[in-house]
């Protein structure tokens, strides 16, 4: 299992323990909203569009999605949203691969089961065109909506074969042990500098310094670090200021100035150019108020 920075892990609560599956339905209605921040979780999550357009990053991968698009969030996997579009609807899918454990371990957990858990077969992140796909994405949101007596023989069902043809028709990666292992130590090295990014983003970091925490030389540090994340260092920096940023319009009274200032950007302009240039608007049309 990977090991993220545990502040970026989001916790997951189910409405029903004894069957651990969940549905979200979220509504936007503005361009450039900030969807959900980087964060990760155990579970496996499915995120099918029903209306207008976003954008997701999955690992280190930018999705744009339009409706009809499902995307499969593997387990572990940072993820990050943003709205491209003035009239969005999607739904979460969530759910804990232990809904799908036997009693007794058979070929099914032993094969699938357990290496999409364990992250050895990796899903791909965006299945565009799939009827199929879409069909089973849609029966599992019907039945955990409307609730119907058997609903969860249903969604146990549709989630088999939801699966079994994401497995025959998109599966991208299948990890041995040792790349596995290799790659929960990579995870893990760098989790002390997603951690301290995340907590010093007000301040101007140096790429040396966050180099010093993995032990690495600058150069290795950069390449591992964007292998990683899909991003360079200030990339994913600039990523963080404008999580925090977003939110402040949101739900602040502060001045775009100070906003700028209490999120590392030293130069409102630049502040406005980056916001712009990564959420489609200027700052000022995303205040809450």
């Amino acid at each position: 299992m990977l090991d993220y920075d545990k502040h970026l892990q989001e916790p997951m609560d189910m409405p029903d323990p004894e069957f651990p599956i969940k549905v979200h339905t979220q509504r936007f209605n503005q361009e450039g909203v900030l969807l959900f921040p980087h964060h990760w979780h155990e579970h496996l999550e499915f995120l099918f569009i029903e209306r207008g357009e976003a954008v997701f990053e999955c690992g280190r991968t930018p999705i744009n999605v339009r409706a009809g698009d499902l995307v499969a969030v593997n387990s572990n996997e940072l993820h990050y949203g943003v709205s491209a579009s003035s009239d969005l609807l999607y739904y979460a899918i969530i759910a804990d691969t232990s809904l799908l454990h036997s009693a007794v371990s058979d070929a099914a957990e032993t094969k699938f089961i357990a290496p999409i858990q364990q992250n050895q077969l990796l899903l791909r992140n965006h299945i565009r065109g799939d009827q199929h796909i879409t069909d089973c994405a849609l029966a599992i949101i019907r039945e955990l909506e409307l609730r119907e007596f058997g609903y969860e023989l249903a969604v146990k069902s549709e989630l088999y074969r939801l699966l079994t043809l994401l497995l025959r028709r998109h599966i991208v990666t299948v990890l041995s042990q040792a790349e596995q292992e290799r790659r929960i130590q990579t995870v893990e090295r760098f989790a002390p500098v997603l951690r301290y990014i995340d907590t010093h983003y007000q301040e101007p970091i140096q790429v040396d310094e966050l180099a010093a925490l993995t032990g690495l030389s600058r150069f290795h540090f950069s390449r591992l670090f964007k292998e990683l994340t899909g991003h360079t260092i200030s990339e994913y920096i600039n990523a963080v200021r404008l999580d925090r940023a977003d939110y402040l319009l949101r739900h602040t009274r502060l001045t775009i100035s100070e906003i700028a200032a209490t999120t590392g950007f030293s130069d409102i302009y630049y502040f406005s150019r980056t916001f712009k240039k990564h959420r489609k608007v200027p700052p000022s049309s995303v205040r809450g108020f």
